[in-house]
């Protein structure tokens, strides 16, 4: 099960996603969008940690997101 919320900032798209994994904790990943068309452009991050709970998982992929827009301005 695929779980994913995005979450509009300026001209970003974040979008942090989770996973289900086969133990049953959660694998995080965020993805990153900009620009429309051919023109867009997509940042996916995964992170090699699992969570215990799909709310930590998915904190913790926005939460990177965000610092990573963050650090770019």
């Amino acid at each position: 099960m695929h779980k994913k919320t995005s979450i509009e900032v300026g001209k970003y798209l974040v979008s942090p996603i989770i996973k289900t994994q086969d133990d049953g904790s959660f694998a995080a990943a965020v993805s990153i969008r900009s620009g429309i068309g051919q023109a867009s452009h997509d940042r996916v991050m995964r992170f090699t940690r699992r969570f215990p709970t799909q709310r930590a998982a998915l904190r913790y992929a926005t939460d990177q997101g965000l610092a990573w827009i963050n650090a770019l301005h």
